[in-house]
């Protein structure tokens, strides 16, 4: 059971719903999915030690993936997003870039291994991890 971290903003319903659509697609096909959105930090939403720990579980959780999904809804749609695909790519994981917006900035789609788009993800081999490029409008 191949370990992936969800990466995605679920700061409106529209982020939200894709989000439990990937969610939903990883879970059919029996990988281990951590998803920031799922954990709930003890200390209060917003306080200094909320962002100590969230940051450091998430940090922790990218470590632990074998793989990172990124849920990318295109050219400045979320720093946070943003940063954990950063991060995986400096930390030699595959990330997996699940495009649902029109564009992407360059530093995203170059940095993942495939660029897929989410009816895609539906038939992605997470044994073979098969790469592919960006060929939308970039910027």
């Amino acid at each position: 059971m191949k370990r992936v971290y969800l990466a995605s903003p679920f700061f409106n319903d529209k982020e939200i719903e894709y989000l439990e659509q990937v969610e939903k697609i990883l879970d059919e096909k029996g990988l281990k999915v951590f998803s920031p959105f799922r954990q709930t930090a003890a200390s209060e939403v917003g306080s200094r030690q909320w962002s100590i720990e969230t940051f450091m579980d998430d940090i922790k959780h990218i470590k632990w993936a074998e793989v990172v999904v990124g849920i990318y809804h295109g050219n400045y749609s979320d720093s946070g997003t943003a940063w954990e695909l950063g991060y995986a790519y400096a930390t030699d994981k595959p990330v997996i870039s699940v495009h649902v917006g029109t564009n992407s900035n360059l530093m995203v789609h170059e940095g993942s291994h495939a660029n897929i788009t989410l009816e895609e993800l539906k038939d992605y081999d997470f044994d073979r991890l098969p790469s592919s490029f960006y060929t939308g409008e970039m910027l």
